[in-house]
């Protein structure tokens, strides 16, 4: 059977055109503009000791990468995107969002300043409006909820508008969306979601040929239930299969599973022609003692099985989608120390911050995986069982020490009362020793709550004992 497609590609590049058709036979996708298999980068910028926008980009041409995402639409970066055979992804803050759904004017300011500016000569190919959206729920937040897709609509028309038909608009989610995501041909969404955003969202999808955009980490679901998952199922390396007792598809990995648990949900709502994107993946490289399997061998090794199954041809794409290509950002760039939260956070790069590789990656899938050097050994695969304390991390500034050992100190709950004067911790008399008590002590009281052991990177970790005499450190046992 013959399907006209012809209206559909008058404003798309020839070039950028690919047409995938699904197991559903009767069924074709159109999807223009970004789809490719080339492996994409997300390039984040929360680091104080990064290199230029300008090394960052020479760094990820050399690195023969297609595509790459950026968390804003910063000047500097599209700049230096013009020229290049680079497809880029910018995105609308979720500060922006409220302004650009309530005005059109807005949408089509926002366009003007940070699409027309630059486009063609940098080739934006996704606006992604927000960033895990879903995945804060204060009522400040659920606010923005309500304005996500009307925010998207009114970006897309701005693009019609303009005549540019070539760059797709979509939202980047977290697999925290999911009221049950296991087994995958149990997908569904959460239901405080389901109708209010999630409706409304698959059908813009639809309308406009996007990508649903998913942030998928198998390291969290794998690390979080390690009894139960293997870590080669994680990592590509399975022997053993998983049959869904309900679909029968058969998995080799767990990134599939993830997947399939999206497409089955989307289809749960009525849509089965929606392609998806992965705009999130990675391993990390390290992290703090209790944070199993981050090293760099899984990290190196979940990376470059990625990439093999992601740049293979013809394209692979899930269980349920067969055949599908499936544009991949892996996250991320470099490790970036102003991160926020667990140790993790701040190591998941392909390079260090000075742009030095943390393991051999590459991004085109051509290379053999027996052509890489050995890796060094994983330690720590297996959860520690232990006592951990928080110390004051060596060769940090004094000045913002005294500062982090302020305010841990008044955080009440007697953190700090055995650094009085006169009692068992008060000597030595110095910032180092003070501040290490503090962390530890405030770690111990109020891990339970979320605090981390970080102090703004003032902080570390460690297994040794640092009590003295009659001063006890707090600990926390894992």
């Amino acid at each position: 059977m013959l399907i006209d497609i012809s209206s559909e590609l008058r404003s798309v590049e020839d070039s950028d055109l690919f047409i995938v058709l699904t197991n559903k036979l009767s069924s074709f996708y159109l999807i223009g503009a970004a789809t490719s298999n080339k492996i994409g980068i997300n390039y984040g910028q929360l680091g104080n000791n990064l290199p230029s926008p300008y090394q960052s980009i020479q760094l990820i041409k050399s690195m023969e990468a297609g595509q790459v995402k950026i968390y804003d639409a910063n000047p500097e970066i599209l700049k230096l995107l013009s020229g290049t055979n680079l497809k880029v992804s910018i995105m609308v803050q979720n500060h922006e969002i409220i302004d650009i759904s309530s005005s059109q004017t807005s949408a089509d300011q926002w366009v003007q300043n940070n699409v027309l500016a630059y486009y063609p000569e940098t080739m934006i190919r996704f606006i992604l409006v927000g960033n895990e959206i879903l995945s804060y729920s204060s009522p400040q937040d659920q606010q923005i909820w309500h304005n996500l897709v009307p925010a998207m609509h009114k970006i897309k028309n701005s693009l019609t508008t303009q005549n540019i038909h070539n760059i797709k608009v979509g939202t980047p989610l977290a697999m925290d969306i999911f009221q049950t995501s296991f087994p995958p041909s149990s997908g569904e969404f959460r239901s405080d979601i389901s109708n209010l955003v999630m409706l409304p969202l698959l059908n813009f999808l639809n309308q406009t040929k996007s990508f649903f955009f998913i942030d998928v980490y198998p390291y969290f679901a794998w690390s979080t239930n390690s009894i139960n998952i293997s870590l080669d199922f994680a990592l590509f390396k399975a022997t053993q299969n998983y049959i869904d007792p309900k679909s029968g598809l058969v998995y080799t990995n767990l990134l599939d599973q993830m997947l399939d648990s999206v497409i089955f949900a989307v289809e749960k709502l009525g849509y089965s022609n929606i392609p998806i994107a992965i705009s999130e993946t990675g391993w990390p490289n390290n992290g703090d003692i209790e944070q199993v399997g981050a090293n760099i061998y899984n990290a190196a090794t979940y990376n470059r099985n990625l990439i093999k199954k992601m740049t293979t041809k013809p394209a692979l794409g899930t269980p349920a989608r067969p055949g599908l290509v499936i544009p991949t950002f892996i996250f991320s760039l470099f490790d970036e120390n102003q991160k926020p939260g667990p140790g993790i956070e701040r190591h998941w790069g392909l390079f260090h911050s000075d742009g030095i590789s943390i393991y051999e990656i590459d991004l085109t899938g051509k290379r053999e995986l027996s052509d890489y050097k050995p890796l060094p050994a994983p330690q720590n695969n297996q959860p520690y069982k232990g006592k951990v304390w928080c110390v004051a991390a060596r060769g940090v500034d004094v000045m913002s020490l005294s500062t982090a050992l302020t305010y841990a100190c008044s955080q009440g709950n007697e953190t700090c009362d055995a650094l009085v004067p006169g009692k068992e911790c008060y000597e030595p008399l110095s910032v180092f020793w003070h501040a290490s008590f503090a962390f530890s002590s405030y770690w111990a009281q109020f891990r339970s709550m979320g605090a981390t052991c970080h102090f703004n990177g003032l902080a570390q970790q460690t297994t040794r004992n640092p009590s003295r005499g009659s001063c006890n450190f707090p600990s926390v046992t894992l």
